[in-house]
């Protein structure tokens, strides 16, 4: 009986071991998945990955790029949860966006307790801006013209009703009272067409992300009224007001971040953690980040599996909150 005991501490010691060995040694290969076309935001989120996991030196071959659109991640949300859930090499990128739609139903039948959240290595902001010659000089000002007569102030942005874009304004109506169905809200296919709209003065306000208004902003062409971080941005954002500070209670971060199938093993996801904490302390990796417009968000493992977890229940409050969600 003694003998068999020492020999199963035996066999479990063992498999500890490679398990600690296995850990300790990145994936043959690895692969980041951008759910959507090349261009947006995902492609961003995995590029920003894909260089600065090989600067910091925590992968020696290169991490390939696949893209996967269909739904703001919900296709390859189901290729991962159903087809692949024990590839420990690839990660995929997720964003406030998919959050909001896992929120609303929009994944199908998989709900935020389906995959490994990861890591998070970067926000962006909600904001609205107008164009530098708009009779608006702060967000008092627009809502109050919208609060006067909803049909004059025309809101365009890059998304549906229900996404975020719309989300963020229409939690801006009915604070001051206004009836979000009753707002002019015109969705255009991506982020650039709602600014050239707004430049061409076929409407008054663009509702987006702080990092998409940064060119134009240094051209002089827009006038952002409003952020909504908890605090103002720094260096050359810092003269943008928030929300809150003008009276609004209204925070809106749009997270970047990755997360594994729900099969892979916890010594696989350790490493991966691991990797991304050394990463996001190297100075190669926030000049990687600046570059692409984001701010410093770094979350793991446990604390931010509750923060997504979070943000999913919250977005479902908000979205029951206007009849988009059960």
């Amino acid at each position: 009986m003694k003998k068999m005991t020492r020999t199963a501490l035996a066999a479990a010691l063992l498999t500890l071991a490679s398990q600690a060995s296995f850990a300790a040694e990145a994936p043959d290969r690895t692969e980041c998945i951008a759910p959507a076309k090349p261009g947006g935001g995902f492609d961003l989120t995995c590029k920003l990955l894909q260089v600065s996991l090989q600067e910091t030196k925590q992968i020696e071959s290169p991490m390939r790029v696949t893209y996967m659109p269909g739904g703001v991640g919900a296709v390859a949300y189901n290729a991962i949860v159903a087809q692949r859930p024990a590839e420990a090499g690839t990660v995929v990128a997720f964003s406030g966006g998919s959050l909001l739609n896992l929120s609303q139903g929009k994944f199908g039948r998989y709900t935020v307790d389906d995959v490994k959240w990861l890591a998070a290595v970067g926000t962006d902001y909600g904001m609205v801006a107008v164009r530098a010659d708009s009779p608006y000089k702060d967000l008092k000002e627009l809502m109050a013209a919208m609060k006067a007569d909803p049909n004059k102030v025309v809101v365009g942005a890059g998304a549906s009703i229900g996404s975020q874009d719309w989300m963020k304004t229409a939690l801006l109506a009915r604070e001051v009272g206004i009836d979000p169905r009753k707002m002019r809200y015109v969705a255009f296919e991506g982020g650039g067409e709602p600014v050239t709209a707004l430049l061409g003065n076929h409407i008054q306000v663009v509702s987006g992300d702080m990092s998409e208004m940064v060119p134009h902003l240094k051209a002089g062409k827009l006038r952002v009224l409003a952020v909504m971080a908890p605090n103002r941005l720094p260096g050359q954002l810092a003269d943008v007001p928030t929300a809150k500070e003008q009276g609004f209670d209204i925070e809106w971060p749009v997270i970047r971040g990755f997360y594994l199938g729900p099969k892979v093993t916890d010594a696989e996801y350790n490493w991966w953690s691991d990797a991304f904490k050394k990463m996001v302390a190297t100075d190669e990796f926030k000049k990687q980040r600046d570059m692409r417009g984001l701010f410093e968000f770094n979350m793991f493992g446990q604390e931010l599996d509750s923060y997504v977890k979070n943000q999913v229940n919250d977005y479902r409050e908000k979205a029951k909150s206007f009849g988009l969600a059960k």
